[in-house]
């Protein structure tokens, strides 16, 4: 009945002409299996209401969107259908159906008087593989014929409303997550060179304080939460204010800014690097009811790279930041100039496991534990997966570097750790005030500070190194072994030809157990104390899901009573 009526829309003029594709809402009815369920639903609900309703009129830059949609069969089938035949370019075919059918002077209307309803992805792994497939989309449609011609022929309101609903989310998404990197890295120039003292001392004895306080400008306000506008206006659209206030307040009580702010990396990563490298890759997420407990190990290969080394890096700096740095007003100063970045460095980090069923369960992290040491030692091979073996996961991460262009811009990204290694070199107080750029020297004396042990006592006992230092002489050594290890994964042809393909999947074999336990060890260390299990289920499920953790944990414990 309400179909016949949504067809009666094909007669009409919305607009110029009549409609090519129709597109309806969608109901979301997963929402209340779990906190991401609920972000998610939200978030959903957001774009395919309040967005859709915008896309569609004034801005007239409404495209498919895997959406509920009725199609004119007759004008998409005698303008070249509706998919499209490359399956890497075209991997997020349904919005070239929308290009496709305004390319052709088609148009693509919005109406809410029907619904359909939808399951989202309920489980973190499947909203990160759901969002990566769409980043990556997103990157390849960046390099696309289509978006070119679009960008032609739009007027320039339409072409800059039809940017910033597609590709210009992620773009502006990627330079949030540059800017915090550019600003940290400034900010750690400033602090090596000897500038940022510099600057605060002279701004104090000629009493210009403009600089000093522009130098610590920061966000007070975390950057991930900014992506749930969209939600909370369409909450206060829909709902009314009284409701949306009461909604945000308790998302934010069930960690919403850590969800939004993970959520934040995983689309920079993959739309970063298929702009670098091209190559997105479909990722069937299932779209299953999956509320389960992830292994620690899965969670470890699906955000090693794309989360876990960029939060490290973020981590060193301010680590860094801290050892070396000049902050106006003392410790409360540094703190509110930093705050934004460690949250963005835990939100990284952790999120996998505080969002994880029974992450923090004593049983589950042994277990898990066992099971990360043996897929980390675990020899590869022929058709050996890279579930099973940290030698065939490493082989099958490096795969998206094929090209020269791609190699020649990871070579210029890796140079950065090496500037890093320098600054603090150069800060040893082993090296007095010699200010040469002999930059193999200081990396020696980096280097051989974190030697034997008989040789550091000699060293701190005989020569003006200090304790520091060899705290330092550490951090730049971490930084140009990581540098160097970049650079050989991204030549690993030459390096095979060398012979020395072998030591360099050793060394990285040695960093993963490292971020590995670095990460591991505070969950474990709560997963002694029986109450965090329980508040996590508590916060992030259904009473319900709840309810079943605790009686499953119930069971097992009798079931290792009885076997013990």
């Amino acid at each position: 009945m309400k179909v016949r009526n949504l067809l009666e829309e094909f007669r009409q003029n919305h607009g110029l002409r009549p409609p090519t594709i129709l597109g309806v809402r969608e109901h979301v009815f997963t929402g209340s299996v779990s906190s991401l369920a609920w972000f998610m639903s939200n978030q959903e609900t957001s774009f395919v209401t309040l967005g859709q309703r915008v896309l569609a009129y004034p801005l007239k830059v409404r495209m498919h969107y895997g959406h509920p949609d009725v199609f004119d069969r007759i004008f998409h089938i005698s303008r070249g259908g509706v998919s499209k035949a490359s399956r890497v370019i075209n991997i997020s075919e349904d919005i070239y159906a929308g290009f496709n059918s305004t390319l052709r002077q088609g148009n693509i209307t919005h109406h809410e008087y029907i619904q359909v309803g939808k399951g989202r992805d309920v489980g973190l792994n499947q909203i990160a593989l759901f969002e990566g497939k769409v980043a990556g989309g997103n990157g390849e449609q960046v390099l696309s014929r289509d978006v070119y011609r679009l960008g032609q022929l739009f007027d320039f309101f339409r072409m800059l409303s039809f940017f910033f609903t597609t590709v210009g989310y992620y773009v502006c998404t990627m330079m949030t997550v540059l800017t915090v990197y550019i600003f940290l890295y400034g900010r750690v120039y400033l602090a090596l060179s000897g500038l940022d003292s510099a600057i605060a001392r002279q701004a104090r004895v000629l009493g210009n304080t403009a600089l000093d306080a522009a130098l610590n400008a920061q966000f007070l306000v975390q950057i991930g939460v900014f992506t749930a506008v969209p939600m909370i206006m369409g909450f206060i659209l829909e709902l009314g204010m009284m409701q949306a206030i009461f909604s945000f307040i308790t998302m934010q009580l069930q960690l919403c800014a850590v969800f939004f702010t993970f959520s934040l990396g995983t689309r920079t990563h993959y739309f970063g690097r298929t702009i670098l490298h091209g190559g997105a890759k479909y990722k069937a997420t299932g779209r299953g009811f999956v509320v389960r407990h992830i292994k620690f190990a899965e969670n470890y290969r699906l955000y090693s790279r794309s989360h876990f080394v960029k939060a490290l890096e973020v981590a060193l700096l301010l680590v860094v930041y801290i050892a070396y740095g000049y902050t106006r007003g003392g410790a409360s100063s540094f703190i509110l100039l930093t705050i934004s970045s460690w949250f963005l460095v835990i939100s990284w980090l952790f999120a996998p496991y505080i969002f994880n069923p029974s992450g923090f369960e004593w049983q589950k992290t042994v277990e898990d534990f066992d099971d990360w040491t043996a897929w980390l030692l675990y020899k590869g091979g022929v058709g050996v997966k890279g579930e099973n073996s940290w030698e065939s996961w490493f082989d099958e991460e490096q795969m998206h570097i094929q090209t020269l262009r791609g190699r020649i811009l990871e070579t210029i990204l890796s140079l950065r750790f090496f500037i890093f290694q320098y600054g603090i070199v150069y800060k040893l107080r082993l090296t007095g005030k010699n200010t040469s750029l002999a930059l193999l020297m200081r990396f020696v004396q980096g280097v051989t500070s974190i030697g034997l042990i008989v040789a550091l006592v000699l060293f701190v006992a005989l020569t003006d190194l200090t304790i520091p230092d060899l705290f330092a002489s550490a951090l730049a050594f971490i930084a140009t072994g990581w540098a160097i290890l970049c650079l050989a994964i991204t030549w690993r042809r030459f390096v095979r030809s060398l012979g020395l393909w072998d030591s360099v999947r050793e060394i990285a074999r040695l960093y993963d157990a490292g971020m590995g336990m670095l990460i591991f060890a505070p969950i474990a260390f709560l997963s002694w104390f029986p109450f965090v299990s329980t508040f996590q289920s508590r916060l992030l499920f259904n009473q319900a899901f709840s309810r079943g953790l605790e009686i499953s944990l119930i069971l097992a414990g009798n079931k290792a009573n009885v076997q013990a």
